[in-house]
């Protein structure tokens, strides 16, 4: 199966992105809602996080994602710890996820996808770009969350220029550009590139 990983920084509409590509037939897998899935629902998941974080992040057996957020948030290490349980798994649900689909090729969605070294698991990656500005207007609107936090996350995941460089193509989603024409330039060139893969 002929695979693209999608990337892209808070904000920067990959999740439009996505869409546009659901709807042009081409099945769609987003790593962040399955890491919730597997962290609520996936036994070997649940445990390994147990372990590591004590039960107060599953009160009665369901999981309080505050509760882990605020353990996370400001120690690398223990996110390191939760992205060694998490990201494996994932990526296992993916590889299982794309070898039952029937389309010419599938989509990851991903927003670290650069920070975590997983990009050359994929025949291509695609980055979606906005000006920091937009995103963080995108953010503060959709989540209703502080600017300085949704700056302090910005800070923490991969400039666009990092991605831009591992990146086979980027999709410029300002505002002003037209995502749906550069979503149907490259749906042609992956549906040539599976076929000859």
């Amino acid at each position: 199966m002929f695979t693209v990983g999608l990337t892209g920084g808070i904000g920067s509409g990959k999740t439009t992105v996505c869409r546009v590509f659901s709807v042009l037939g081409i099945p769609v897998f987003n790593s962040d809602e399955q890491a919730k899935l597997l962290l609520q629902d996936d036994p070997e998941v649940k445990a390994a996080v147990l372990q590591l974080f004590g039960s107060s992040v599953y009160p009665a057996g369901v999981l309080d994602k505050k509760a882990l957020a605020q353990l996370v948030f400001n120690d690398p290490k223990a996110l390191a710890g939760l992205n060694a349980i998490v990201h494996p798994a994932v990526r296992r649900a993916f590889k299982e996820w794309a070898e039952s689909q029937q389309a010419p090729y599938v989509i990851n969605e991903a927003a670290i996808l650069v920070e975590t070294g997983a990009y050359p698991n994929f025949d291509r990656l695609v980055t979606v770009e906005a000006p920091e500005d937009v995103r963080l207007a995108r953010v503060v609107t959709r989540d209703g969350s502080p600017e300085e936090q949704v700056r302090q996350r910005m800070s923490n995941q991969a400039t666009e220029a990092q991605r831009r460089e591992v990146a086979y193509a980027v999709i410029e989603n300002d505002g002003h550009s037209m995502v749906l024409l550069q979503v149907l330039a490259l749906h042609e060139k992956f549906n040539q590139e599976a076929q000859e893969a």
